[in-house]
């Protein structure tokens, strides 16, 4: 059996190959070379050459090969012009997702082709074949898991998914990666957008957006409260940021024609309905659209998640009811859901029609 292992330098990939490696089998460590030198110079030096160190250190003391796949136009064209494209139109992107869907698991499957068995990665998730189809099931570490991410896989990627450290909690994997020496064991988390890194979005938006002056507007009263740079540097439920007095202030909605912000004092008073929202371009992991009903919602990454009920509109539109109010419905970002443990797919956010 041959595992193509995505490495990235980070302790939890880096882990995923030292035990796949001491179990026996013929692993090949590939780092995907995504960072955009070219587009992205303004922010500074490339962090892939620190990254790419670590990398080259694990492989030299496992003694197993490595292979750089460049896919930086893949992932131009696949992930950041969408994101480009989705917070031109005024919604909030969540370009991870399509990282893994279109990069980790699309791009690089077409790069390999048939010639590796499984691709091994460093998420936080785990996998059940349960004859029907292949199931994507929740990390046991509630903090960590990383079905968030993965929910736009389908079968075909999920057949040949391993996430070796899924099993483990984050305390675990450290653990391990000392036992193991592994030369990232004490190297912090990755935090922020994929392929900035610890890059400020807000400035990645400025270089390819720009600026342009609007209207705070209140959302009750109409009054003029301020001065913006541009809709795109807001997302609906943002609380910081928005630099008026007495607040705290929540921005609410966005009228992106005429670039107006509408912020509000009362993000959850009763004319602003926080709990309900609908989804299209759903993603369903089993490859069948699932049954009116109960399920599990979580609205972004992390511990947080929401019972809710699920209910078909139409042939690509969905409507979630959650059980209570999220200040974190926002057209663009991505609703996930879950029955059990179990991830069944995801959709993105927008507004309820009629």
């Amino acid at each position: 059996m041959r595992i193509a292992v995505l490495v990235s330098g980070g302790v939890d990939s880096s882990l995923a190959l030292r035990l796949l490696h001491e179990q026996g089998y013929d692993v090949t460590a590939f780092y995907l070379k995504i960072w955009l030198e070219d587009e992205l110079s303004f922010l500074g030096n490339c962090p892939w050459e620190d990254d790419l160190a670590y990398v080259r250190s694990l492989c030299d003391q496992l003694q197993v090969p490595l292979q750089v796949v460049p896919l930086q136009r893949a992932y131009w064209d696949r992930v950041v012009a969408y994101t480009v494209n989705e917070v031109k139109s005024g919604r909030t992107p969540n370009p991870d997702i399509l990282c893994n869907s279109h990069v980790k698991f699309g791009a690089f499957f077409d790069a390999i082709g048939d010639t590796f068995d499984y691709v091994a990665t460093g998420h936080y998730a785990q996998t059940r074949d349960n004859q029907d189809y292949v199931q994507l099931l929740q990390a046991p570490d509630p903090v960590k898991d990383q079905t968030y991410f993965l929910s736009y896989l389908n079968q075909k990627q999920l057949k040949r998914a391993w996430f070796p450290i899924g099993q483990y909690d984050k305390a675990r994997v450290r653990e391990l990666a000392h036992v193991y020496d592994i030369p990232s064991k004490n190297r912090k988390d990755s935090q922020g957008i994929c392929f900035l890194g610890n890059f400020k979005f807000s400035d990645f938006l400025y270089h390819h957006v720009g600026e342009q002056r609007g209207d705070l507007i209140e959302y009750e009263t109409g009054a003029h409260k301020g001065h913006h740079n541009g809709f795109w540097f807001y997302t609906i439920g943002q609380r910081r940021g928005i630099g008026l007095p007495h607040g705290p202030w929540y921005v609410v909605d966005k009228d992106t024609g005429n670039n107006i912000v509408y912020i509000s004092r009362n993000y959850y008073a009763d004319d602003k309905k926080r709990d309900t929202f609908d989804i299209i371009q759903c993603n369903w992991i089993s490859g069948a659209e699932p049954a009116d009903g109960q399920v599990r919602v979580k609205l972004r990454h992390g511990p947080d998640i929401h019972d809710g009920t699920l209910t078909r509109v139409d042939d690509d539109r969905y409507r979630i009811t959650l059980s209570n109010r999220d200040q974190g419905i926002a057209p663009g970002q991505y609703a996930v859901c879950y029955r059990g443990h179990e991830c069944i797919g995801a959709g993105m956010m927008t507004r309820v029609t009629q």
